[in-house]
This record gives C-alpha cells, structure tokens and sequence, in this order.
C-alpha cells in the first residue's frame, strides 16, 4: 500500500492545479421546488446508512485501505470540479465514482460521494446543501450501482478487465445524468408534453456534452485502476479475494 502515495500525491497535485468553474454541480443550490428536496433526501439516507457501515467492515478489516479510500475519494472530487455548462440549472462534468464502486462495491461511494458534493458546495459554490439529496441519489447511489453491475457481469463473462473498466465508468457516468434528467423533468415538466417530454428534452441537451466526457472518464478510470493493481502487492485480484463486495 506504500506505493499507493504516489497515484494518491499525483492526484491531490492534480486537485490543486485542476481549474474550477462556478456552475452547479448537477442541479445547483435553490433550484428544486421544497417537495422534491425532502423526496430525494429520504430516498437517499437510507443508502448513505449502508455505505457507513460498508465503510466501518472495511476499515475493520484492513485499516490500511484508509490510503486506498483517500485516493478515490480525490479522484471523484477532481473529475466532478471539471465541469461544463449544460442544462439550465445543472452542468456536464465527470463524476469519478466507478473506480471506487468498482474496487470496494457501490454501497461506500454513497458517503465518498456525499462527502465530495458537501465540500464542493460549502468550499466551491458547486451545487448547494438543498439540492444535496437529489444530487447524491444520482451521482453517489444510482452511478456506482451501474458501474459495480456492468462490471461484475462483463467480468463473470470473461471479457477483458480493461474494457470491463472502461464500461463500467463510462456508463455509470450516463446513468448520472439519465436519472438527473428525470429529476428535473419530475420538478418541471413541460405544459404540452409532460414529465416525459421534459426528460427527453433535458437527457437531450446532457448528451451532447456527457457523451464524450463519459468515454474520456472510462479511459482515465481504466488508468487509475491499472496503476492500483500494478502497485498492490497482494496480486491483481486482492480485493475481491478479500471479499470488499
């Protein structure tokens, strides 16, 4: 794990360096009606429970993967501070969390991802504390869960682990701004077409920019995963020996 200082110091130094933009993250602050922002906040509390306690066994376990989890917790704060505008109200950016469902399951990146939007909203201006549910439901629950099931079931059939990253991130990513889609189509639906026509009018616009931002994340990711595993000194399938899953 000694090893691990090093991807870990490249990405704080990439942090610092990294340029930051002042639009909201996903769906910024004040931009949801008070129904919604109590709605996505009970849906999400219950998976943030799971993750701490996924989080405890971890650290129960190996107290050493502290370092491990440090490094993606950077990793999923420098990808989403990168951001473009996109949709009234919201923005295209990487969301980083693949790497860490990938690596110790989906249930801990409901508090890595939560942990990350709250500092980027309080130190940032990113998003905001009203809008903190909806957006951990979508980047920190519903994209590591896509990452963690498209990689097990392209592992369990024996295709190639680089491409198996690659997928996983890359469509956890789009799974991110299909369900933020939703969420603001559900908070505005449009007078003719309904939620429905909303959605498909918000997932439209997100695309143009996601698309390219969702493959240049699988790549990044694929990196990130590989210098891990080259550096672990227990093999390349350490973690799921273990049993992190």
């Amino acid at each position: 794990m000694k090893k691990l200082s090093i991807p870990l110091t490249a990405t704080i130094l990439l942090l610092i360096i990294a340029p930051v933009y002042t639009f909201g993250m996903h769906i910024m602050e004040g931009f949801l009606p008070f129904e919604w922002v109590i709605i996505w906040s009970i849906l999400f509390i219950p998976f943030f429970m799971l993750g701490l306690k996924d989080l405890k066994k971890i650290f129960a376990r190996d107290p050493r993967q502290k370092i491990l989890i440090a490094l993606v917790t950077a990793f999923v704060f420098v990808l989403s501070a990168l951001k473009l505008p996109s949709a009234t109200g919201s923005s295209s950016h990487p969301t980083g969390v693949g790497l860490g469902a990938i690596l110790f399951g989906p249930k801990i990146m409901a508090v890595i991802g939560t942990i990350v939007l709250l500092f980027q909203a309080l130190l940032l201006a990113h998003g905001g504390l009203t809008t903190l549910g909806a957006n951990a439901f979508s980047m920190a629950v519903v994209g590591p869960f896509v990452s963690y099931t498209v990689f097990r079931f392209m592992r369990k059939g024996n295709v190639n682990k680089g491409l198996c990253v690659f997928a996983a991130a890359s469509l956890g990513d789009i799974a991110t701004y299909i369900v933020t889609s939703l969420q603001l189509a559900l908070a505005f639906p449009d007078p003719v077409g309904g939620v429905t026509a909303s959605a498909v009018k918000f997932l439209s616009v997100f695309l143009l920019t996601q698309i390219p931002i969702a493959a240049a994340e699988g790549i990044l990711t694929n990196i990130v995963y590989d210098l891990i595993q080259k550096n672990n000194p227990e093999g390349e399938e350490a973690y799921e020996i273990k049993g992190y899953k």
